[in-house]
């Protein structure tokens, strides 16, 4: 069975109508089906709209007015970490994978970027290029671009890869432009900007859209810098929704109205997106197209979300009630909940209980905090981030088991073999051992080389060739089967002779060497005996000497 869940944030936690049960609670994860319902639920947090990003092991809330992201662990259900930064947090979202490690992307109230990876506590910034508050963040399926908004009213598009690069800009090309500075500029509103979304294909011709306080959306071709078309709005969008086929958006109103934009039905057949004669044609939107809450429900739309199917969208609202919308009849559905307190983001969650699930190898089980430079003073933070750290490390942990690779010589698949090994596989050993024994026999004789090795490279030949027989026939139909596993027999049989006369080589290596090292050691024993003895003699010689000389001396004396 499918479940599927989101994940509800709030601003004002103290509200008197919430119960005791409720009060202090910033963050809820609700059931939405098959049954609505609450499931998990944090505290001590208060956030923005655009400051709630979730992965599938951690949520991430930057606090309103301040300078500071409260990470929680979702498995444990604690508070596991408050993360202090240099700026106030104004918009945040995660680069990556929902179920993999990840980085956060935060908009400061100074006009910066920051990007805090995850798995090793790197922190990169931006210098500042918006001249005020960032106030949301939109990613690019394919992980390539990253898009901020601002209440500049402008929109600029930033290349990741790039932000993420360890190169630093030189200092001698001054026309060379930094990494840590956007791609472009989409400077067409004259307002702030409220919302971003971005389509979901990964190829070149995907759009994103922008909401602003001037009371109108425009459609972007972000990869050119293109404005492909504008919407004139009846009231101000506070929050915009894309459907997940990319036909049509949804806009949140100050009022508390929704609408539906169908690219489809605003625009006529021979009125496409993309046509070039139309870009400079604004399409006005009619106020009585909009779906309405009942009076006595109205409030502000500050979050909008769509559900899995398409079929179902809901909102968050000022007044705390979070309401859902039946798409396919246009209308207002139902209210789903009352959480007493303003509803600033609602994240929908991936589904659970699909049967196959390409999960990723790597998760985090716990964050690592930034780490700042120290050559970081007051308000520079245009360096942070910039060069290879020492100390670079990632924390992390596999998510299922890594299969052992088969028996053939893939680089990728030897890499990672020896990763995953409990030491040292025995083919690295031995092809070490073998690089050794060859760079010596090198610097004592290389004329021997080809007489010590003989024995050895003649197997080389039949084992290729049985490698090469094998993947010929693991690659054909299935009637060589059989054929394939006599060949992988044999193979290993080749392989395991191999690596016995190796072995034995090495042993009749150590052991001639041992031999030769006592040989040396009764040869030096023998030379010390025979200087020992000599050294005995020459003392003998002496004394008699002395002996007669006294004799002589007594004799002349009497």
């Amino acid at each position: 069975m499918l479940t599927e869940s989101f994940i509800v944030s709030v601003q004002d936690t103290g509200n008197p109508k919430a119960g005791t049960a409720h009060k202090d609670i910033g963050i809820h994860i609700y059931e939405y089906q098959p049954l609505s319902a609450i499931r998990a639920t944090f505290r001590k947090s208060i956030t923005k709209p655009n400051c709630l990003a979730a992965s599938s092991s951690h949520i991430f809330a930057a606090q309103a007015d301040k300078a500071v992201v409260h990470v929680y662990n979702r498995e444990r259900g604690n508070l596991e970490t408050i993360v202090p930064l240099p700026e106030k947090v104004t918009s945040l979202t995660l680069i990556g994978h929902y179920d993999g490690p990840g980085i956060l992307a935060m908009g400061t109230a100074g006009g910066r970027v920051l990007l805090w990876e995850l798995c090793t506590g790197r922190l990169i910034s931006t210098p500042q290029s918006h001249l005020e508050a960032t106030t949301c963040l939109a990613i690019d399926p394919s992980f390539n671009f990253l898009l901020t908004g601002s209440a500049d009213a402008s929109v600029y598009v930033w290349c990741i890869t790039t932000l993420l690069s360890f190169s630093t800009p030189s200092t001698h090309d001054p026309n060379r432009p930094s990494p840590h500075s956007p791609l472009r500029a989409l400077s067409n509103h004259r307002a702030a900007i409220t919302a971003l979304v971005i389509g979901h294909s990964s190829n070149s011709v995907n759009v994103a859209i922008s909401a602003s306080q001037d009371n109108t959306c425009l459609v972007w071709d972000y990869h050119a810098g293109i404005l492909l078309h504008t919407f004139i709005l009846p009231y101000t969008p506070l929050c915009l929704a894309l459907d997940p086929a990319d036909r049509a958006f949804y806009v949140g109103y100050d009022n508390g109205s929704t609408q539906l934009i169908n690219f489809y039905k605003h625009l006529l057949p021979s009125h496409q997106i993309y046509d070039p004669d139309f870009r400079s044609t604004p399409t006005q939107l009619m106020s009585e197209d909009r779906w309405s809450l009942p009076l006595d429900l109205a409030s502000a739309v500050l979050c909008l979300e769509i559900s899995y199917d398409g079929t179902a969208l809901l909102s968050g609202h000022e007044n705390g009630k979070i309401h859902t919308w039946d798409i396919p009849r246009g209308r207002y559905a139902t209210q789903l909940a009352d959480i007493s307190a303003c509803v600033t983001n609602l994240r929908m969650l991936p589904p659970k209980g699909f049967a196959v699930l390409d999960s990723p190898r790597l998760k985090t089980l716990n964050v690592v905090k930034p780490r700042y430079e120290s050559s970081v003073i007051g308000n520079n933070l245009s360096s942070i981030g910039k060069g290879l750290s020492e100390t670079y490390t990632i924390t992390a942990q596999f998510s299922h088991a890594i299969p052992l690779p088969s028996a053939t010589h893939d680089p990728m698949i030897s890499f990672d073999h020896a990763l995953t090994h409990t030491s040292l596989p025995s083919n690295v050993l031995d092809e070490g051992l073998a690089q050794l024994v060859i760079f010596s026999s090198t610097t004592k004789d290389p004329s021997s080389i080809s007489a010590q090795h003989e024995d050895s490279n003649a197997e080389i030949p039949r084992i290729a060739t049985l490698e090469a027989q094998l993947r010929h026939a693991r690659a054909t139909s299935l009637a060589h089967a059989e054929h394939a596993v006599a060949l992988s027999d044999e193979l290993s049989r080749a392989q395991g002779a191999e690596r016995r006369k190796r072995r034995m080589k090495r042993l009749g290596r150590i052991k001639r060497m041992d031999l030769e090292e006592e040989r040396r050691k009764r040869a030096m024993a023998t030379v010390d005996r025979e200087q020992q003895e000599a050294m005995d003699g020459e003392k003998r010689v002496v004394g008699k000497a002395k002996l007669s000389s006294s004799t002589e001396e007594l004799t002349n004396s009497d």
